[in-house]
């Protein structure tokens, strides 16, 4: 009687041994298919990739069908928003090119402290690229533009967005956007996320002394800080 007992508790201890096995089995692929699904790539589909399409397409990289499907138009449309925005041109579409657009979901920055954070440092760099050596005031105009473009229906909704947006920024053309920002860039962008707009209301702003286009001269003069003159 011992034995047969011993015998159907080695059998209860093997099952359940394969039982665990098999969870953690389970569990591996599932966390592995999670991550694949943040590197979207040449093959893959999904609702990243309509993602990705959506906002290329908004700021004029790409001219193809909002599918989901990762073709050979996606991955140039990928290369070339990483080629003009001073990251690495793989064509894939991985962390810093979906933060780059303004893409998070739950394996690269899967809260809104960290979207916040993003939203941040990419505002305080176009701040730096664009306004470092103007006056603060000045500073915090510019981050106050970007805002006020999200806000308004004919910008792209995001920060990213908007500052990524084909010929929006000039230091997103010559790669300044990359810079780091110092703390007072960082300061001014905080201020334009917490209501302050000295631009009071501007979605554009210029250097007179080198502006040409006819067209930013005819838009309604709102105030001047600095060398930069806002408008709408």
């Amino acid at each position: 009687m011992k034995k047969i007992v011993n015998k159907i508790y080695k059998n209860k201890i093997a099952i359940i041994s394969i039982s665990i096995s098999l969870l953690i089995f389970i569990l591996y692929n599932i966390f592995s298919n999670n991550m694949v699904q943040a590197l979207s790539k040449y093959g893959s589909r999904g609702n990243e990739v309509t993602q990705i399409q959506t906002k290329l397409k908004r700021w004029g990289y790409y001219n193809g069908n909002i599918d989901g499907i990762y073709g050979s138009q996606t991955l140039s449309a990928v290369k070339y928003f990483q080629r003009k925005n001073g990251l690495a041109v793989d064509g894939i579409a991985g962390k810093n090119t979906l933060e780059a657009m303004g893409i998070f979901n739950s394996t690269n920055t899967g809260s809104s402290s960290s979207s916040n954070s993003n939203d941040l440092n990419l505002l305080a760099r176009l701040v730096y690229g664009e306004a470092r050596g103007e006056p603060y005031t000045g500073q915090v105009a510019v981050a106050s533009v970007v805002l006020n473009r999200v806000r308004n229906s004919n910008f792209p909704n995001t920060i990213a967005g908007v500052i990524y947006q084909k010929g929006a920024f000039n230091v997103v053309d010559d790669g300044q956007i990359n810079l780091t920002p110092n703390s007072t860039a960082k300061k001014a962008a905080q201020d334009a996320l917490n209501g302050w707009d000295p631009s009071y209301g501007s979605i554009y702003y210029f250097n007179p002394s080198t502006a040409t286009n006819k067209w930013i001269w005819s838009r309604p003069h709102v105030v001047t800080i600095g060398k930069h003159r806002f408008c709408k």
